[in-house]
């Protein structure tokens, strides 16, 4: 298996760090300024699961090389500049998985490179990439899972999973990967829609006289929108998501919300945005996330001067 991962930030240069550790065949297409930092210093991981520094493949132009796999952990707000960058390399046996969280990025891939070569995929892991160039693990998860949709595997995923049963961190091949898209949506946007909205993390908003029956109501939301869509989310997954996302205490915040905190671009139209427009053509009444997209969407009228 020949892998092309898409930047060496926080998900694919956790995970591809992992891989290369485990001696697979990885390259990083980034940036020249990030391949110069990698030639100087090798990738640095900081991670509870153990941190480590290695030498690693960069490119800084996409080829057709023969990849098996293209993975892609772009941000939402930057998938049309990264999927510029990998066409070049998407030859005639080159599978696509993208990492992402939502679902309208599929679309999108769909059409440029076909649903035939474009999996599903979704990471669970909090990782960052600090102003030193040090991708840091945040916590004590470091999972994707990843699938054909309706079809047959596959080799390069099976050869995937075979270089992550070599690794540190995990590698889940599943039947069904559009419902654990769905799953980890519903998680996600109750998540992002509060910590956003209330600016602060499950902890500190369930602490409060509301919080959790609002939380609560948030996820009601997006597991009703997930089973109109198709997706119910099964009651194992959903009480998890009810715990997680009510726990006291608990420091768990979106990564959005701290993209909102230094006054960067969100995720809010792929995650809030998305899910809104799809209860309102399934009739699914979801007035406090509308509430929450709202906000995101003064928001990024404020970033961009309006």
């Amino acid at each position: 298996m020949r892998l092309l991962i898409l930047g060496a930030g926080g998900v694919g240069g956790y995970f591809g760090g992992r891989l290369v550790q485990a001696g697979a065949d990885v390259t990083f297409l980034v940036r020249p300024p990030r391949a110069e930092q990698l030639r100087r210093t090798g990738l640095m991981i900081e991670s509870p699961k153990g941190g480590f520094t290695t030498p690693v493949t960069t490119a800084t132009l996409a080829r057709d090389e023969d990849w098996s796999l293209i993975l892609l952990s772009a941000k939402a707000y930057d998938l049309d500049a990264a999927i510029e960058a990998i066409a070049p390399a998407v030859g005639p046996r080159t599978h696509v998985l993208p990492l992402l969280n939502g679902l309208a990025h599929m679309d999108v891939l769909d059409a440029r490179f076909g649903a035939e070569r474009v999996l599903g995929g979704i990471a669970y892991i909090a990782a960052t990439l600090t102003a030193e160039g040090v991708v840091r693990h945040l916590n004590a998860v470091h999972r994707l899972d990843y699938g054909a949709r309706g079809g047959k595997h596959p080799e390069s995923l099976h050869a995937l999973s075979a270089a992550f049963a070599k690794s540190a961190a995990e590698g889940n091949l599943v039947d069904d990967p559009l419902q654990v898209l769905w799953d980890k949506w519903v998680r996600l946007a109750p998540l992002a829609a509060l910590t956003c909205l209330l600016r602060g993390p499950v902890g500190r908003i369930v602490a409060t006289e509301d919080g959790a029956d609002l939380m609560h109501r948030c996820i009601a939301e997006a597991a009703a929108v997930a089973a109109a869509s198709g997706h119910p989310t099964p009651t194992g997954v959903l009480r998890s998501i009810e715990k997680s996302l009510t726990e006291p205490g608990s420091s768990f915040a979106a990564s959005m919300m701290r993209d909102i905190e230094r006054g960067g671009p969100t995720e809010g139209a792929h995650v809030l945005g998305d899910i809104v427009r799809r209860a309102a053509r399934l009739g699914v009444e979801t007035p406090i996330r509308r509430i929450a997209w709202t906000h995101l969407q003064v928001y990024e009228a404020g970033r961009a001067g309006a």
